[in-house]
């Protein structure tokens, strides 16, 4: 199902996450709860992976994440903004310690010139304050190619926050 580059993360994701006894939490949106399936395609996941929320709507960023309506009606839900609340709702509302979001446009459609397909916002969180937030531009690749893109950019921002403590 996933390449051998982002099993590899993963794998490193859960070999450092319980080295560092840190639980993982993730908010998805146009990835769909790749990232998580991802980390729980590894043995040994069970001790580092807390939970993972799917809100691909609006409605569901707000009801599950504490997203805030203004933040989506400002910005956008493909924003540095949505991105940074959803990894702090998915913190604040579960027990990891280290939390990532996926906020972006997989297409073919939902593009614009501002906003264009392959345009994804990522938003980390640590327990310990430490927020992150990657924006990338994978221009218009190709669905299922932006959404494992995206996987591989979350793994890598879980591996970074839990190489902090």
């Amino acid at each position: 199902m996933f390449e051998k580059e982002i099993l590899a993360l993963a794998r490193e994701v859960v070999e450092l996450c319980t080295e560092k006894n840190v639980m993982v939490s993730t908010a998805e949106s146009c990835t769909g709860g790749l990232v998580a399936a991802a980390i729980t395609a590894i043995p040994g996941s069970s001790q580092v992976m807390e939970r993972g929320f799917v809100t691909y709507s609006d409605k569901a960023k707000c009801e599950m994440l504490g997203v805030m309506p203004i933040t989506l009606r400002q910005y956008g839900a493909v924003s540095k903004d949505v991105a940074l609340e959803m990894a702090h709702g998915a913190m604040s509302r579960s027990e990891g310690g280290i939390a990532v979001s996926t906020t972006g446009i997989a297409g073919p459609d939902g593009g614009s010139t501002g906003k264009p397909v392959g345009l994804v916002h990522f938003g980390g969180r640590h327990y310990k304050g430490k927020l992150i937030h990657r924006e990338m531009r994978f221009g218009d690749i190709g669905r299922e190619a932006i959404r494992l893109a995206s996987v591989e950019v979350a793994l890598e921002m879980i591996v970074e926050l839990a190489r902090l403590g």
